[in-house]
């Protein structure tokens, strides 16, 4: 995740109706690219859904994000985004404490 904060996105669904959500991660997985999103109103302290999407069309000017249909793969997915995204907010807090810690041995000092 960038320091600088996630980036917002706007998506259309099938039908047209556009909703705003906060990209968390992105991961490839047996070569296709996927992404994972929480609608921009949640937070990670919330119990948000996380919308994964398929990256289709990869390298082109026609790049979609797709949903994807299989619920084995899907799930797969979701497990895999959810490791890394534990991980990533618990290196987050580690680090935020080592700062303190730092902090407060150079003002001994």
């Amino acid at each position: 995740m960038s320091e600088y904060g996630n980036d917002f996105v706007v998506l259309s669904d099938e039908d047209g109706v556009e909703s705003e959500f906060e990209h968390m991660d992105t991961l490839e997985y047996e070569g296709v690219t996927y992404m994972a999103f929480i609608p921009a109103e949640m937070s990670l302290q919330e119990e948000a859904e996380l919308v994964i999407l398929k990256l289709d069309g990869e390298g082109t000017d026609e790049e979609v994000l797709v949903s994807v249909d299989d619920e084995e793969l899907l799930q797969k997915l979701f497990d895999l985004f959810v490791e890394r995204i534990d991980e990533d907010e618990f290196y987050e807090d580690t680090e935020d404490t080592e700062d303190d810690g730092d902090d407060d041995s150079s003002q001994d000092h």
